[in-house]
């Protein structure tokens, strides 16, 4: 175990000589590893407990917003993908739902995101709260990672195939001396390579976390163009922005069975029979809730809701789709659809 905050890396393991025994010295000599001059790149998955602050550490490690940062648990619903490009490296960040025990089948599906999101990571960023006590939760989420990224040596001493690192977040919620306590407590509770404390919200320590992640990754070569921030479509960022709008907006008036679905960009000038002709783009989405009875809360009193959130997302929008574009939210019940295996399929489950 290092010590909190040191970064401490092991050589890179050398070839062994024996896999060219039987090769003659002409073909021995074509193979070699590629040499990527000290670039390193890989995928990150960004793992905790529901409302533990995994989009908001996101977003801030890519310096816009990409997945919806919420004070509400059980926010993201999806692997959103955040890239992240220095001058030495690429990291590709995998913004997962929580893990928790699920209570619909929307709740195993996003467990199954979760198992799937894991599957080729080449690091794992754990993140856990400063401001709460480590909990069933936490240790159930470890025995996860355990099952299928570690094992025991002889001494009965775990040993991660990929590196493990503990971001402590929220920090600014805690005295200095709580801090050390939290965190000495956090040192106990798993062989991380490294342990990071950060406030994500008030953009302390970020660079450290960003530059302890990248030195976990191995050398590689960069996977996306430098601009690219997301691997996420205009449609699903954009739905992803109209829920994290609502959910917001509307507090605690309306519970999770609310999604949203964008059926359509209509470009300005991509088609000349399009019904649209003020040069802007025409965003159609399709916002689902449960019951008849959500409909008026989504809409608001003289729609007051819907207009906040196409105001509040202008911006966003604009920037997304690259022009002046239109919201145009259209609020439908789909009934039971957390539980219906049908209905969360088309809505993307």
């Amino acid at each position: 175990m290092n010590d909190i905050n040191e970064v401490d890396f092991d050589d890179a393991a050398d070839f062994d000589d024996e896999m060219f025994a039987n090769l003659d010295s002409s073909t021995h000599a074509t193979i070699q590893a590629p040499d990527f001059h000290g670039y390193r790149s890989g995928f990150v998955a960004v793992v905790g407990r529901p409302n533990v602050g995994k989009s908001t550490l996101m977003n801030a490690l890519i310096g816009t917003q990409i997945a919806i940062a919420s004070s509400r648990p059980e926010t993201t619903r999806k692997a959103i993908r955040g890239i992240v490009t220095t001058d030495n490296a690429q990291m590709v960040l995998v913004d997962t739902p929580g893990i928790h025990r699920p209570r619909t089948l929307l709740g195993q599906r996003l467990n199954d995101i979760v198992d799937e999101s894991l599957s080729d990571v080449d690091a794992i960023a754990f993140l856990l709260p400063a401001d709460q006590e480590i909990g069933p939760g936490d240790r159930r989420i470890l025995s996860r990672l355990r099952s299928d990224f570690a094992k025991k040596d002889a001494s009965g001493n775990w040993i991660w195939k990929v590196p493990l690192i503990g971001i402590v977040t929220k920090i600014d919620t805690l005295s200095r001396d709580e801090l050390v306590a939290h965190l000495l407590e956090i040192q106990q509770f798993a062989d991380f390579t490294d342990i990071v404390p950060v406030s994500a919200l008030e953009r302390d320590n970020v660079d450290e976390v960003k530059k302890v992640l990248i030195q976990n990754l191995p050398e590689g070569p960069q996977m996306y163009p430098e601009d690219q921030l997301s691997e996420e479509s205009p449609s699903d960022m954009i739905a992803e922005l109209i829920r994290g709008a609502f959910l917001e907006e509307l507090d605690d008036e309306l519970p999770h069975s609310l999604a949203v679905v964008v059926d359509d960009i209509c470009y300005p000038n991509e088609d000349e029979e399009t019904q649209y002709d003020d040069n802007k783009a025409h965003v159609l989405v399709s916002v689902y809730v449960e019951r008849d009875s959500q409909k008026p809360i989504i809409i608001g009193h003289r729609a007051e809701h819907l207009v906040r959130v196409k105001k509040r997302l202008r911006t966003a929008v604009n920037r997304i789709t690259g022009t002046k574009a239109v919201l145009e939210l259209h609020v439908k019940v789909a009934k039971g659809w957390q539980s219906d295996p049908k209905k969360l399929e088309r809505l993307g489950f």
